[in-house]
């Protein structure tokens, strides 16, 4: 008989490895346990009795493993430095976003800043989107401007305690004024205690307004300089590029008076700001730094991640030899992409770097498996009760007889076991999420989250990832008759002809609220459509008679049309006091003793039904017609 090494916490997988035996196995040997299989997953965290029973019925001995006596590990991580001392600190660049409403022009203003630099530069020297980049003014001075990608991204940023910016551009359009993510965005940058510079935008059009907006935005205690408050309000044109360097003016006069400085010696700290992976320079990160100068070869840890800096280049890919505080740089050298808004620190060593990395993936698994054994407890509870109860039930039979009856009854969930079930159920929606960077995907991934209509269509999500759509993320769509989305990535011919093939929907966007207009048309697609009666004409019955046709009696109704027509072919109700005490098709429609097609509006007949129906003087005869009608979702992300 096989002996198996069996400790405290064993996965599920674990276990199987352990036996030497399929996880299929364990599963099948958890049919005879009040473990609801449901909850179960090759990484579930099984108790020690369960797993004592499981190798028993197996036929098999434990022995329980030496247990290692765990010594509390040594926290190895690393933080940032104490607060520098003042008289170290030397000005730096303020790090401005740019806020707004959708459409009111953040982006047409990012990129009419970024030509203004390229002109001095060569023509399309804009070759990357890295999310943050220089503009540097004619007096001397630099600002450094994120391009954020959306709200949901900047708000994760603010979630985590990371502070990046210094001042907020909140763009309103003159001729829209002030809308909800307007009043977002003032939110935003009051709870960070950021301040603003109003930057009106779209003054070039003739129904611009901007003495509007200014007194609309009073209500959110946005005070503008000539009300007596401290914001700076400037009235541009992004799209005609005027006025662009007096609002970088009004910021450059804000950051003045905010005095910003860091420490430009040391070990460095920044911020992640987004992640991407390039098919050559492999894992790439946009950041901020914000104390120390960054160099090639300092090695630096963000999140469970490390890089040793191979290079470092600026927002147009031109090479780097060093980034000082406040200055976006992109860094090339990581290990796998890190997340927006992880903190950056620069370590002694690559040693030292592994050794931070191993103590935050430890710490990451044992809370997990805090969770799981709590998760695993409270389902056990709830699932012990059901499980008495059902072997009460079964008290009279055999142990055999028990057996088979129990397995009948589970079997299907063993089939069903494995991750992939193809067999979805028609109204869900399987997705597969691509983004370019971080920083959108983190935006879709909180978009998704706020889905709230199960009950209609569930949502599902397989799979979510960074880079171009791959043979992978097709073979997923296939197995779980899934839709890839994806934002701002690319999908090659192949990939196209490959998705063709399978009939897998491969949708590509580069505007979040576009997708998500796509997305609820998926879900429509879904969801099962209605019949509607669309009426086509109404009458009333005057007069009631009866024809004699062969030996039966006929009742006819004398009718006039009232509104719309009546059409032979369509479908009729009959209506007395409100209720409809029949539908059908009629048998004849007859006008001054003529067979008809249709009668109109005004005009007088007979009718007869396909049912020897009595009619009352005051009916109503309804003629209408069935359309089936595509329901939609009610789920509203709040765009």
């Amino acid at each position: 008989i096989g002996e198996v090494e069996i400790k405290q916490m064993m996965t599920v997988e674990e276990l199987a490895q352990a036996m030497g035996k399929d996880i299929d196995h364990i599963y099948e040997a958890l049919l005879y346990t009040d473990i609801n299989l449901d909850s179960v997953e090759p990484d579930s965290v099984l108790q020690e009795d369960h797993i004592k029973m499981i190798v028993q019925k197996s036929g098999m001995k434990y022995k329980s493993a030496k247990l290692k006596e765990e010594k509390e590990r040594k926290n190895t991580d690393a933080v940032k430095r104490p607060p520098a001392d003042p008289a170290d600190l030397t000005p730096r660049p303020p790090v401005v976003t740019i806020l707004g409403h959708v459409d009111h022009g953040k982006t047409t203003l990012l990129d009419s800043l970024r030509k203004t630099q390229v002109a001095s530069m060569e023509a399309g020297g804009i070759t990357q989107h890295i999310g943050a980049f220089l503009v540097h003014m004619p007096s001397g001075e630099k600002i450094t401007f994120l391009d954020t990608p959306g709200h949901a991204a900047f708000s994760a940023m603010r979630a985590r305690g990371t502070n990046v910016t210094d001042i907020v551009i909140l763009v309103v359009a003159a001729e829209d004024g002030v809308m909800q993510q307007t009043i977002e965005s003032i939110e935003h940058a009051k709870n960070a205690g950021v301040p603003l510079v109003l930057a009106i935008n779209k003054c070039d059009k003739p129904e611009a307004d901007p003495e509007r907006v200014k007194k609309e935005l009073l209500a959110y205690d946005v005070v503008c300089e000539e009300f007596g408050g401290d914001v700076q309000a400037v009235n541009i044109s992004a799209l005609k590029g005027e006025n662009l360097m007096v609002l970088a003016e009004a910021t450059v006069a804000l950051a003045e008076m905010l005095e910003l400085k860091a420490d430009a010696t040391g070990l460095v700290e920044g911020t992640v700001i987004e992640s991407r992976k390039d098919k050559g320079k492999g894992p790439l990160t946009t950041a901020i730094i914000q104390r120390g100068t960054l160099r090639k070869g300092c090695v630096l840890v963000a999140g469970k991640t490390w890089a040793k800096v191979r290079f470092l280049f600026d927002e147009n890919g031109k090479a780097m030899d060093a980034a000082s505080p406040g200055i976006p740089v992109e860094i090339m050298g990581w290990k796998e992409a890190p997340s927006a808004g992880d903190e950056i620190l620069e370590v002694e060593s690559e040693q030292r770097a592994q050794e931070v990395v191993a103590w935050r993936t430890y710490v990451e698994q044992q809370e997990k498996l805090k969770k799981d054994i709590e998760v695993i407890e409270a389902k056990q509870k709830e699932h012990r009760l059901e499980y008495k109860k059902k072997q009460e039930k079964l008290a009279h039979l055999t142990w055999r007889q028990r057996k088979a009856v129990l397995y009948k009854a589970n079997k299907h969930l063993m089939f069903s076991r494995p991750k992939e079930r193809t067999e979805m159920d028609e109204n869900t929606l399987s997705l597969i999420v691509k983004g370019d960077v971080d920083g959108s995907l983190e935006a879709i991934l909180n978009i998704l989250d706020s889905y709230d209509c199960e009950d209609e269509c569930k949502l599902d999500i397989v799979y979510f990832g960074l880079g171009d759509i791959s043979e992978n993320d097709i073979s997923l769509a296939e197995a779980f008759n899934g839709v890839i989305f994806g934002f701002s990535v690319k999908a090659n011919e192949s990939i196209k002809k490959l998705a063709d093939k399978k009939g897998i929907k491969i949708k590509l966007h580069n505007i979040i609220y576009k997708l998500v207009d796509d997305l609820k048309d998926e879900l429509n697609c879904r969801l099962p459509s209605t019949v509607v009666d669309t009426t086509i004409g109404e009458a009333s019955v005057l007069d009631t008679f009866s024809v004699t046709v062969g030996k039966n009696k006929i009742p006819v109704a004398g009718c006039r049309v009232h509104k719309g027509l009546l059409d032979r072919k369509m479908k009729f109700k009959l209506i007395r006091n409100r209720d409809v005490i029949w539908k059908g098709c009629l048998s004849s429609l007859k006008h001054h003793k003529d067979d008809v097609q249709v009668i109109k509006t005004g005009m007088d007949c007979g009718l007869s039904l396909d049912k020897n129906l009595e009619f009352n003087i005051g009916d109503e005869i309804i003629c209408y017609e069935e359309k089936e009608v595509q329901q939609t979702t009610s789920w509203d992300p709040g765009f």
